[in-house]
């Protein structure tokens, strides 16, 4: 009496072939969504300190310095000196992988404050 194989053989193999590349997307996928959302923490946190610093009359350069020792590489920082509020807003590009699909959404942080008034 002969064995004869079944036809499913090989079937894990052709499936696991199939699956892995769509396992890679969606992990790479919920990397970059990590690394944006850790981005927006990141200019929220510098926006924060830059807004407190301005408040209490740190000069802006220096200000600005550690915005960007804060912020994500590359991002835009705004710093808006009144005489009633100071505005600080750090924007950030979303992760490569993101931009390439096409989503604008990018890391923001805005902070406002009101400058101390000198002793």
């Amino acid at each position: 009496m002969t064995r004869t194989r079944p036809r499913e053989a090989g079937m894990v193999t052709a499936e696991l072939a199939v699956a892995l590349p769509a396992l890679i997307l969606v992990l790479t996928l919920a990397l970059a969504a990590v690394a944006s959302a850790t981005d927006r923490v990141r200019c929220v946190d510098a926006a924060r300190t830059g807004a407190r610093l301005l408040a209490r009359g740190e000069p802006v350069e220096a200000v600005r310095r550690d915005v960007a020792k804060q912020a994500p590489d590359d991002a835009r920082i705004v710093l808006d000196v009144g005489p009633e509020a100071v505005r600080v807003e750090v924007v950030a590009d979303p992760p490569p992988l993101l931009r390439h699909l096409g989503v604008r959404a990018r890391p923001r942080g805005v902070a406002h404050a009101v400058p101390e008034s000198p002793s």
